[in-house]
Protein backbone atom coordinates (compact mmCIF):
# COMPACT_ATOMS: atom_id res chain seq x y z
CA UNK A 1 0.00 0.00 0.00
CA UNK A 2 1.47 3.30 -1.12
CA UNK A 3 0.84 6.84 0.12
CA UNK A 4 0.96 9.23 -2.84
CA UNK A 5 1.72 12.69 -1.38
CA UNK A 6 0.95 15.41 -3.93
CA UNK A 7 2.36 18.86 -3.25
CA UNK A 8 5.49 19.89 -1.33
CA UNK A 9 4.56 23.49 -0.53
CA UNK A 10 5.66 25.35 2.56
CA UNK A 11 3.03 23.82 4.86
CA UNK A 12 3.45 20.21 3.71
CA UNK A 13 6.95 19.16 4.65
CA UNK A 14 7.01 18.15 8.36
CA UNK A 15 4.08 15.74 8.01
CA UNK A 16 5.48 14.30 4.79
CA UNK A 17 8.90 13.77 6.33
CA UNK A 18 7.29 12.18 9.39
CA UNK A 19 5.53 9.54 7.26
CA UNK A 20 8.66 8.76 5.24
CA UNK A 21 10.85 8.53 8.33
CA UNK A 22 8.29 6.23 10.01
CA UNK A 23 8.88 3.74 7.21
CA UNK A 24 5.66 4.13 5.23
CA UNK A 25 5.77 3.53 1.48
CA UNK A 26 5.50 7.10 0.18
CA UNK A 27 5.76 8.43 -3.37
CA UNK A 28 6.16 12.22 -3.54
CA UNK A 29 4.58 14.14 -6.41
CA UNK A 30 5.26 17.78 -7.17
CA UNK A 31 5.20 20.03 -10.22
CA UNK A 32 8.77 21.13 -9.53
CA UNK A 33 11.08 18.17 -9.03
CA UNK A 34 13.84 20.46 -7.74
CA UNK A 35 11.61 21.85 -4.97
CA UNK A 36 10.55 18.35 -3.92
CA UNK A 37 14.15 17.11 -3.92
CA UNK A 38 15.22 20.07 -1.82
CA UNK A 39 12.44 19.28 0.67
CA UNK A 40 12.78 15.50 1.05
CA UNK A 41 15.52 14.34 -1.31
CA UNK A 42 17.76 13.56 1.66
CA UNK A 43 15.40 10.81 2.87
CA UNK A 44 13.74 9.46 -0.31
CA UNK A 45 14.37 9.02 -4.01
CA UNK A 46 10.71 8.27 -4.73
CA UNK A 47 9.93 11.68 -6.22
CA UNK A 48 7.95 12.16 -9.43
CA UNK A 49 6.77 15.15 -11.46
CA UNK A 50 3.08 15.74 -10.72
CA UNK A 51 0.81 15.05 -13.66
CA UNK A 52 -2.72 13.79 -13.27
CA UNK A 53 -2.37 11.11 -15.95
CA UNK A 54 0.91 9.85 -14.50
CA UNK A 55 -0.55 9.80 -10.98
CA UNK A 56 -3.67 7.96 -12.15
CA UNK A 57 -1.53 5.32 -13.83
CA UNK A 58 0.47 4.73 -10.64
CA UNK A 59 -2.35 4.62 -8.07
CA UNK A 60 -3.48 1.12 -7.09
CA UNK A 61 -6.55 -0.09 -5.19
CA UNK A 62 -6.00 0.37 -1.45
CA UNK A 63 -3.46 3.20 -1.87
CA UNK A 64 -3.98 6.60 -0.27
CA UNK A 65 -3.59 9.88 -2.18
CA UNK A 66 -2.83 13.10 -0.27
CA UNK A 67 -3.72 16.40 -1.94
CA UNK A 68 -1.67 19.31 -0.66
CA UNK A 69 -2.32 20.91 -4.04
CA UNK A 70 -4.28 24.12 -4.70
CA UNK A 71 -7.93 23.77 -3.68
CA UNK A 72 -9.33 23.25 -7.16
CA UNK A 73 -7.44 19.95 -7.40
CA UNK A 74 -8.98 18.23 -4.36
CA UNK A 75 -12.23 17.05 -5.95
CA UNK A 76 -10.66 15.84 -9.24
CA UNK A 77 -8.06 13.88 -7.26
CA UNK A 78 -10.79 12.45 -4.99
CA UNK A 79 -12.86 11.43 -8.01
CA UNK A 80 -9.82 9.66 -9.43
CA UNK A 81 -9.45 7.87 -6.09
CA UNK A 82 -13.06 6.67 -6.34
CA UNK A 83 -12.37 5.26 -9.79
CA UNK A 84 -9.19 3.53 -8.65
CA UNK A 85 -10.41 2.29 -5.24
CA UNK A 86 -7.99 4.46 -3.26
CA UNK A 87 -8.36 6.51 -0.08
CA UNK A 88 -8.03 10.31 -0.11
CA UNK A 89 -6.70 12.88 2.37
CA UNK A 90 -6.54 16.67 2.49
CA UNK A 91 -6.20 19.31 5.20
CA UNK A 92 -8.69 21.62 3.46
CA UNK A 93 -12.34 22.43 4.19
CA UNK A 94 -14.93 19.99 2.86
CA UNK A 95 -16.50 21.67 -0.17
CA UNK A 96 -20.07 20.87 -1.26
CA UNK A 97 -18.57 18.99 -4.23
CA UNK A 98 -16.41 16.90 -1.90
CA UNK A 99 -19.34 16.22 0.43
CA UNK A 100 -21.33 14.97 -2.57
CA UNK A 101 -18.86 12.07 -2.89
CA UNK A 102 -19.71 10.72 0.57
CA UNK A 103 -22.22 8.02 -0.38
CA UNK A 104 -20.05 6.63 -3.18
CA UNK A 105 -16.92 6.59 -0.98
CA UNK A 106 -18.83 4.93 1.86
CA UNK A 107 -20.25 2.28 -0.49
CA UNK A 108 -16.75 1.57 -1.78
CA UNK A 109 -15.40 1.38 1.82
CA UNK A 110 -13.00 4.25 1.12
CA UNK A 111 -11.96 6.98 3.58
CA UNK A 112 -11.95 10.52 2.20
CA UNK A 113 -10.57 12.55 5.11
CA UNK A 114 -10.38 16.35 5.17
CA UNK A 115 -10.22 19.26 7.64
CA UNK A 116 -7.31 17.81 9.59
CA UNK A 117 -4.63 20.49 9.61
CA UNK A 118 -4.43 23.54 11.84
CA UNK A 119 -7.64 25.44 11.07
CA UNK A 120 -9.61 23.44 10.12
CA UNK A 121 -8.25 20.52 12.11
CA UNK A 122 -6.74 21.14 15.53
CA UNK A 123 -9.61 23.54 16.27
CA UNK A 124 -12.10 20.72 15.61
CA UNK A 125 -10.23 18.42 18.03
CA UNK A 126 -10.29 21.06 20.75
CA UNK A 127 -14.00 21.74 20.17
CA UNK A 128 -14.87 18.04 20.48
CA UNK A 129 -12.79 17.77 23.66
CA UNK A 130 -14.48 20.79 25.26
CA UNK A 131 -18.00 19.65 24.38
CA UNK A 132 -17.34 16.15 25.73
CA UNK A 133 -15.96 17.73 28.93
CA UNK A 134 -19.02 19.98 29.25
CA UNK A 135 -21.36 17.01 28.80
CA UNK A 136 -19.58 15.19 31.63
CA UNK A 137 -19.55 18.21 33.94
CA UNK A 138 -22.97 17.84 35.50
CA UNK A 139 -23.79 21.45 34.60
CA UNK A 140 -25.66 20.79 31.35
CA UNK A 141 -29.19 22.19 31.40
CA UNK A 142 -31.46 23.20 28.54
CA UNK A 143 -31.75 26.76 29.88
CA UNK A 144 -27.97 27.33 29.79
CA UNK A 145 -26.81 29.99 27.33
CA UNK A 146 -23.74 28.75 25.42
CA UNK A 147 -20.92 30.86 24.02
CA UNK A 148 -18.47 29.09 21.71
CA UNK A 149 -15.54 30.90 20.15
CA UNK A 150 -12.68 29.55 18.06
CA UNK A 151 -9.99 31.98 16.90
CA UNK A 152 -6.81 31.13 15.03
CA UNK A 153 -4.15 33.22 13.37
CA UNK A 154 -0.72 32.95 11.87
CA UNK A 155 1.14 36.10 12.87
CA UNK A 156 4.77 37.25 12.93
CA UNK A 157 6.63 36.32 16.13
CA UNK A 158 8.33 39.70 15.91
CA UNK A 159 5.61 42.23 14.97
CA UNK A 160 6.20 44.54 12.02
CA UNK A 161 4.55 47.77 10.85
CA UNK A 162 2.28 45.85 8.46
CA UNK A 163 1.16 43.70 11.45
CA UNK A 164 1.38 40.56 9.31
CA UNK A 165 3.69 38.34 7.26
CA UNK A 166 2.84 35.76 4.62
CA UNK A 167 3.89 32.13 4.99
CA UNK A 168 2.38 31.23 1.59
CA UNK A 169 0.87 33.01 -1.40
CA UNK A 170 -0.99 36.16 -0.27
CA UNK A 171 -3.64 35.60 -2.95
CA UNK A 172 -5.73 33.35 -0.69
CA UNK A 173 -5.63 35.92 2.11
CA UNK A 174 -6.71 38.69 -0.28
CA UNK A 175 -9.55 36.61 -1.71
CA UNK A 176 -10.76 35.79 1.81
CA UNK A 177 -11.09 39.53 2.47
CA UNK A 178 -13.92 39.55 -0.09
CA UNK A 179 -15.76 36.67 1.57
CA UNK A 180 -18.90 37.11 3.67
CA UNK A 181 -19.29 35.36 7.02
CA UNK A 182 -22.15 33.95 9.07
CA UNK A 183 -22.02 33.40 12.82
CA UNK A 184 -24.26 33.63 15.90
CA UNK A 185 -24.29 36.69 18.17
CA UNK A 186 -26.86 37.44 20.88
CA UNK A 187 -28.88 34.33 19.89
CA UNK A 188 -29.30 35.58 16.28
CA UNK A 189 -27.48 35.12 13.00
CA UNK A 190 -24.83 37.72 12.26
CA UNK A 191 -24.20 38.07 8.53
CA UNK A 192 -21.23 40.21 7.53
CA UNK A 193 -20.21 41.11 3.98
CA UNK A 194 -16.56 41.88 4.72
CA UNK A 195 -14.26 40.87 7.61
CA UNK A 196 -13.33 44.45 8.47
CA UNK A 197 -16.99 45.19 9.21
CA UNK A 198 -16.94 42.81 12.19
CA UNK A 199 -13.60 43.44 13.91
CA UNK A 200 -13.66 43.02 17.68
CA UNK A 201 -11.09 42.64 20.44
CA UNK A 202 -10.21 39.35 22.15
CA UNK A 203 -8.06 38.83 25.22
CA UNK A 204 -6.25 35.49 24.94
CA UNK A 205 -5.77 33.69 28.30
CA UNK A 206 -2.03 33.25 27.83
CA UNK A 207 0.35 33.13 30.83
CA UNK A 208 0.86 36.83 30.06
CA UNK A 209 -2.53 37.88 28.64
CA UNK A 210 -2.50 39.53 25.21
CA UNK A 211 -5.26 41.16 23.22
CA UNK A 212 -5.80 40.65 19.50
CA UNK A 213 -8.12 41.77 16.75
CA UNK A 214 -10.56 39.04 15.67
CA UNK A 215 -13.32 38.63 13.11
CA UNK A 216 -15.73 35.87 11.99
CA UNK A 217 -14.55 33.63 9.17
CA UNK A 218 -16.64 31.82 6.53
CA UNK A 219 -19.84 30.13 7.75
CA UNK A 220 -19.66 29.12 11.41
CA UNK A 221 -23.27 27.93 11.71
CA UNK A 222 -22.99 24.38 10.24
CA UNK A 223 -20.34 23.56 12.86
CA UNK A 224 -22.93 23.80 15.63
CA UNK A 225 -24.26 20.47 14.35
CA UNK A 226 -20.83 19.15 13.32
CA UNK A 227 -19.56 19.65 16.88
CA UNK A 228 -22.50 17.73 18.32
CA UNK A 229 -24.44 20.48 20.05
CA UNK A 230 -27.85 19.19 21.14
CA UNK A 231 -30.72 20.69 19.09
CA UNK A 232 -32.32 22.12 22.25
CA UNK A 233 -29.15 23.88 23.49
CA UNK A 234 -29.48 27.67 23.58
CA UNK A 235 -26.63 29.12 21.52
CA UNK A 236 -25.92 32.70 22.53
CA UNK A 237 -22.74 33.06 20.50
CA UNK A 238 -20.98 30.76 18.07
CA UNK A 239 -18.09 31.98 15.98
CA UNK A 240 -15.13 30.45 14.22
CA UNK A 241 -12.83 33.30 13.30
CA UNK A 242 -9.45 34.73 12.42
CA UNK A 243 -7.03 36.34 14.85
CA UNK A 244 -4.68 39.21 13.95
CA UNK A 245 -2.24 41.45 15.79
CA UNK A 246 -3.60 44.64 17.29
CA UNK A 247 -3.21 47.43 14.74
CA UNK A 248 -3.87 45.15 11.77
CA UNK A 249 -7.09 46.94 10.77
CA UNK A 250 -5.35 50.32 10.64
CA UNK A 251 -2.27 48.94 8.87
CA UNK A 252 -4.44 47.29 6.21
CA UNK A 253 -6.98 50.10 5.74
CA UNK A 254 -5.72 50.97 2.25
CA UNK A 255 -5.74 47.28 1.28
CA UNK A 256 -9.37 46.92 2.40
CA UNK A 257 -10.36 50.04 0.47
CA UNK A 258 -8.81 48.79 -2.76
CA UNK A 259 -10.01 45.20 -2.43
CA UNK A 260 -13.57 46.51 -2.09
CA UNK A 261 -13.34 48.19 -5.52
CA UNK A 262 -12.00 45.21 -7.47
CA UNK A 263 -14.44 43.50 -9.82
CA UNK A 264 -14.32 41.03 -12.70
CA UNK A 265 -11.23 39.80 -14.59
CA UNK A 266 -9.44 43.13 -14.19
CA UNK A 267 -10.02 42.95 -10.45
CA UNK A 268 -8.67 39.40 -10.33
CA UNK A 269 -5.58 40.53 -12.25
CA UNK A 270 -5.05 43.36 -9.76
CA UNK A 271 -5.42 40.91 -6.84
CA UNK A 272 -2.67 38.75 -8.35
CA UNK A 273 -0.50 41.85 -8.76
CA UNK A 274 -1.08 42.84 -5.13
CA UNK A 275 -0.30 39.27 -4.09
CA UNK A 276 3.04 39.33 -5.91
CA UNK A 277 3.94 42.66 -4.29
CA UNK A 278 3.03 41.44 -0.81
CA UNK A 279 4.99 38.22 -1.33
CA UNK A 280 8.04 40.29 -2.25
CA UNK A 281 7.65 42.80 0.60
CA UNK A 282 6.06 40.87 3.46
CA UNK A 283 7.17 37.24 3.26
CA UNK A 284 9.10 35.70 6.12
CA UNK A 285 12.87 36.00 5.86
CA UNK A 286 14.97 32.86 5.96
CA UNK A 287 14.91 31.58 9.54
CA UNK A 288 12.55 34.29 10.79
CA UNK A 289 10.12 32.76 13.29
CA UNK A 290 6.40 32.79 12.62
CA UNK A 291 3.81 32.42 15.39
CA UNK A 292 0.51 30.56 15.50
CA UNK A 293 -2.07 31.30 18.16
CA UNK A 294 -5.29 29.34 18.65
CA UNK A 295 -7.97 29.82 21.30
CA UNK A 296 -11.05 27.57 21.44
CA UNK A 297 -13.49 28.25 24.26
CA UNK A 298 -16.87 27.07 25.53
CA UNK A 299 -18.82 28.88 28.25
CA UNK A 300 -22.22 28.00 29.72
CA UNK A 301 -24.15 30.71 31.55
CA UNK A 302 -27.30 30.44 33.63
CA UNK A 303 -29.23 33.55 34.61
CA UNK A 304 -26.36 35.63 33.29
CA UNK A 305 -23.65 33.98 35.40
CA UNK A 306 -21.06 31.45 34.13
CA UNK A 307 -21.55 27.89 35.40
CA UNK A 308 -18.89 26.24 33.19
CA UNK A 309 -16.11 27.84 31.16
CA UNK A 310 -12.95 26.34 29.68
CA UNK A 311 -10.56 27.46 26.93
CA UNK A 312 -7.88 25.65 24.97
CA UNK A 313 -5.06 28.10 24.29
CA UNK A 314 -2.18 27.14 22.01
CA UNK A 315 0.85 29.28 21.25
CA UNK A 316 3.53 28.02 18.88
CA UNK A 317 6.36 29.58 16.97
CA UNK A 318 9.03 28.74 14.47
CA UNK A 319 12.18 27.11 15.81
CA UNK A 320 14.86 24.70 14.70
CA UNK A 321 12.13 22.32 13.51
CA UNK A 322 10.90 24.89 10.97
CA UNK A 323 7.80 27.06 10.96
CA UNK A 324 4.95 26.61 13.42
CA UNK A 325 2.46 26.81 10.54
CA UNK A 326 4.05 23.90 8.66
CA UNK A 327 4.20 21.68 11.77
CA UNK A 328 0.64 22.40 12.83
CA UNK A 329 -0.89 21.93 9.35
CA UNK A 330 0.93 18.84 8.11
CA UNK A 331 1.60 16.70 11.18
CA UNK A 332 -2.09 16.37 12.21
CA UNK A 333 -2.76 15.36 8.59
CA UNK A 334 -0.06 12.68 8.85
CA UNK A 335 -1.65 11.38 12.07
CA UNK A 336 -5.02 10.94 10.38
CA UNK A 337 -3.39 9.24 7.39
CA UNK A 338 -1.95 6.67 9.80
CA UNK A 339 -5.40 6.29 11.38
CA UNK A 340 -6.88 5.55 7.94
CA UNK A 341 -4.20 2.91 7.36
CA UNK A 342 -4.95 1.41 10.79
CA UNK A 343 -8.69 1.16 10.06
CA UNK A 344 -9.60 3.70 12.76
CA UNK A 345 -11.57 6.06 10.47
CA UNK A 346 -15.05 5.29 9.08
CA UNK A 347 -15.59 5.11 5.33
CA UNK A 348 -16.97 8.13 3.51
CA UNK A 349 -16.13 11.83 3.53
CA UNK A 350 -15.17 12.97 7.03
CA UNK A 351 -13.42 15.82 8.89
CA UNK A 352 -11.05 15.61 11.87
CA UNK A 353 -12.16 12.80 14.17
CA UNK A 354 -14.54 13.26 17.09
CA UNK A 355 -13.80 9.85 18.65
CA UNK A 356 -12.55 10.67 22.19
CA UNK A 357 -9.60 8.29 22.05
CA UNK A 358 -8.35 9.73 18.75
CA UNK A 359 -8.96 13.31 19.91
CA UNK A 360 -6.88 12.68 23.04
CA UNK A 361 -4.09 10.98 21.09
CA UNK A 362 -3.92 13.67 18.41
CA UNK A 363 -3.95 16.51 20.96
CA UNK A 364 -1.15 14.74 22.81
CA UNK A 365 0.92 14.93 19.63
CA UNK A 366 -0.08 18.57 19.07
CA UNK A 367 1.25 19.30 22.57
CA UNK A 368 4.70 18.30 21.32
CA UNK A 369 4.44 20.69 18.37
CA UNK A 370 3.46 23.84 20.31
CA UNK A 371 5.56 25.66 22.86
CA UNK A 372 2.44 26.31 24.95
CA UNK A 373 -0.79 24.28 25.08
CA UNK A 374 -3.11 24.57 28.05
CA UNK A 375 -6.74 24.11 29.01
CA UNK A 376 -7.71 27.11 31.12
CA UNK A 377 -10.52 26.49 33.62
CA UNK A 378 -11.98 29.95 34.15
CA UNK A 379 -14.15 28.70 37.04
CA UNK A 380 -11.20 27.52 39.12
CA UNK A 381 -10.02 29.85 41.83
Amino acid sequence: MTIHWCGTGLSAIPGLRRLIEAGHEVTVWNRSLDKAKNAVGDITQRIQAFDMDALTAEVQAGDLVVSMLPGEWHVPVAEMCLAKGAHFASSSYISPEMRALHARAEAANLCFVNEIGLDPGIDHLMAHALIADYRDSGTVQAENDLTFISYCGGIPKHPNAFRYKFSWSPLGVLKALRSPSRSIKDHAELNVDRPWNAISSYSAPLPTPETFEVYPNRDSVPFIQDYGFDPDWRVKEFVRGTLRLNGWTDAWADVFAEVETLKGPEGDARLREMSDTFWAEHAYDEGEPDRVLMCVSLMAERDGAPVWHKTFVMDAWGDGRGTAMARLVSIPLSLMIESVLAGEIPAGVSPAPSDPALVERYLGEVNKLAQHLQVVNHMAG
